[in-house]
């Protein structure tokens, strides 16, 4: 059975380790906040300005005030931190952000992503994601595996235009969690009750399938 969008938030938090700084693009990731383990302590950080960005709000929490760059609103941890967007882009550029997890359209076997344009469609913008996947070492991409007309977005080479080169090195989708290296997907683990034919038969680069693929933990 497919991932929930709540589910692939829970799996990405596993990947996020004590002391991380991590930025969270819009959709899925910001939901990561809401599943990080109460053992660790992490700085989310949102690039309008905002370091140290804390679960969505409780009705009686929301401040209007207090967005992420998606202009939901969210509420602040303890020790955060307001500064400007040229101040938040100088740490994103600066390499000073340890995970950035971030949703996309397409991903190809050479780690190239595609996530901010569809031509002939009107999409909001780049955003910070062309920064982002420049900046940061660690990146991990959430997806669905497939459009809506099961169509791979797992692909030997990206249609839609770029967002960033050989950047991409780690794919969590509804369906397997996934590691790009050596031009090649390669399967880590599968979401529970999905079989890997399923997953090869929505891959359309090369997939690497090893003995016994374990299936997540939540």
């Amino acid at each position: 059975m497919a991932l929930s969008r709540e589910q692939i938030a829970q799996r990405v938090a596993q990947e996020i380790q004590d002391g991380f700084y991590v930025n969270l693009g819009i959709g899925i990731p910001t939901l990561v906040a809401n599943y990080l383990p109460d053992d660790i302590e992490v700085m989310l950080q949102s690039e309008n300005g905002l370091l140290g960005m804390g679960q969505f709000p409780t009705e009686d929490e929301i401040d209007a005030d207090l967005i992420n760059a998606g202009k939901q609103t969210v509420t602040v941890a303890k020790g955060a931190s307001f500064f400007d967007s040229a101040e938040s882009f100088a740490m994103i550029r600066g390499g000073h952000v340890d995970l950035t997890v971030l949703g996309a359209f397409e991903v190809d076997v050479n780690g190239n992503i595609a996530s901010y344009m569809i031509p002939g469609k009107l999409i909001k913008g780049m955003g910070g994601a062309m920064d982002l996947v420049a900046g940061a070492e660690n990146i991990i991409v959430t997806m669905t595996h497939a459009s809506k007309h099961g169509q791979s977005k797992l692909l030997k080479q990206c249609s839609l235009p770029l967002t960033g080169k050989g950047c991409i090195k780690k794919v969590l989708t509804d369906l397997a969690f996934i590691e790009i290296k050596e031009g090649k997907f390669h399967l880590l683990e599968r979401a529970p009750g999905v079989s890997v034919e399923e997953i090869k038969r929505l891959t359309e680069g090369e997939l690497v399938v090893s003995d016994n693929v374990p299936e997540m933990q939540f």
